[in-house]
């Protein structure tokens, strides 16, 4: 009989330790280091019976053929455009997101819509439960297999039956493997169930998702050589007290990680926003102070969000500085630049600051439409309809140019403004527009134009 090894692993980044101690010494957490039996045996590869390995061989750069990867399309368009144009074949994809958010409903309603060969591998409900939720998306579909096991083993037997064009795994917490003793959802099972997928993946060509807890802090539950070791990690978010989810890539090995995907949550699955813009752009009526609208980019998307201000006599002895959506500390300097250059005394204001629709944005040139709130929340009067800012706000208080700012300006003449802020440094290509370029220096001259 082999004996028995053991080893200790911190719970929180996976670092193995020869012996248990208090505190980790790579992510400096205290009491996270927990043993865990680890059984090594001869592992068999997921198809040794089907077909021989074949070991690679060294070649030249000049004698590797390049070719145009054919990228498997999953007939969504904001899931596709944070890919970065579909699923790679062979590559491993994470997504991870709070509970509740939202995570299976999107990949199931990717299955029920592609027309090819998919397995959706449930380890935490039943078949009859996703049954009810596939009926709600989309009752019929004839391509997506349904399987709830947990051993990975059983599941590599189930995909050499089926032969799938696409694995879908909820979630890798859930699995574990013949060959690790330890228990499911700990830093072992995780890493050899991974471990053993992206084998599957590189060997057969066939992309995989998989579903991701996340702990209180946000992070993805596991090690983190878990996010090393696939492709694509994807982060599901949005507050679910709001219809508005967020879709965005923290990694992505063939695509940018600058990409959004907006959706929103019905009774029907989820909805994709295909112009966010309108969504984030309250339809008031009213002349409301404090309000200003940014042309903002995110990836290759132009968006033009509304943000919100409030100015008000300080009630207690410090004046609060609260935002949300926004950097906190840049909107204390962006209130310092007022003071010194501009000559607004807020020192002794309260200034409060929210990007509707619960998105965060890290854009400088929001700087302009921040200081536009900002001044005509403590000035109380409402800023002309169909005006909008895209602009950078540097410390001496003058108007710095922004990339692609013709895209800003077409985004911003398609929604009806008539009116864009922009640096008068800023190149601008566009010949003919029917929005009113105003091209300013300083935030004096903004000031001028807004207010007289």
């Amino acid at each position: 009989m082999a004996k028995t090894k053991t080893a200790f692993f911190c719970q929180n980044c996976g670092t193995q330790f020869p012996k248990w101690i208090g505190q980790c010494t790579s992510c400096k957490e205290w009491n996270t280091i927990v043993e865990e039996v680890v059984q090594k045996e001869d592992k068999k590869s997921w198809k040794t019976d089907k077909v021989a390995k074949q070991a690679n061989k060294p070649l030249r750069v000049s004698e590797i053929t390049q070719e145009q990867e054919l990228r498997l399309d999953t007939k969504d368009q904001e899931f596709n455009r944070v890919l970065g144009g579909g699923l790679v074949p062979g590559s491993l994809t994470l997504l991870g997101g709070e509970p509740g958010i939202g995570k299976s409903t999107l990949l199931l309603q990717i299955a029920l819509k592609l027309p090819y060969k998919i397995l959706y591998v449930s380890g935490e409900e039943s078949q009859r439960q996703i049954k009810m939720r596939a009926d709600r998306i989309q009752p019929k579909s004839e391509n997506c297999y349904i399987l709830t096991e947990t051993k990975t083993q059983n599941i590599f037997q189930q995909i050499s039956t089926i032969e799938p064009d696409l694995v879908v795994i909820d979630s890798i917490q859930t699995l574990h493997s013949d060959y690790i003793e330890s228990a499911a959802g700990s830093i072992s099972q995780i890493r050899e169930s991974t471990a053993e997928l992206i084998k599957f993946a590189k060997e057969s060509h066939t992309p995989v998702i998989l579903v991701g807890h996340i702990t209180k802090d946000g992070t993805i539950a596991g090690p983190k050589i878990l996010e090393h070791m696939v492709d694509t990690v994807l982060q599901f978010e949005g507050d679910r007290n709001y219809v508005y989810r967020i879709l965005r890539s923290l990694k992505n090995r063939f695509g940018s990680t600058a990409e959004l995907g907006i959706y929103e949550m019905l009774g029907s699955g989820l909805r994709e926003v295909n112009n966010p813009s309108e969504v984030l752009i309250s339809k008031n009526d009213e002349d409301l102070s404090g309000t200003a609208i940014a042309a903002t980019v995110e990836g290759m998307r132009p968006l033009l969000i509304e943000i919100q201000a409030l100015v008000s006599t300080a009630v207690y002895g410090t004046p609060q500085r609260s935002a949300t959506g926004f950097n906190a500390k840049r909107l204390n300097m962006l209130l310092a630049v007022l003071e010194k250059r501009a000559g607004f005394k807020l020192a002794a204001k309260d200034v409060f600051l929210n990007i509707t629709g619960g998105i965060s944005v890290d854009d400088p040139a929001t700087d302009l439409a921040v200081m536009a709130a900002i001044l005509s929340s403590n000035a109380d009067l409402p800023i002309e309809k169909g005006t909008c800012f895209a602009a950078e706000v540097g410390l001496s208080g003058e108007i710095r140019p922004v990339q692609r700012v013709g895209q800003r300006i077409l985004e911003a003449e398609k929604l009806g403004f008539s009116t864009i802020f922009v640096s008068k440094s800023n190149k601008i290509s566009l010949k003919q527009t029917g929005i009113q370029v105003q091209k300013v220096s300083k935030i004096e001259d903004v000031v001028g134009h807004l207010f007289g």
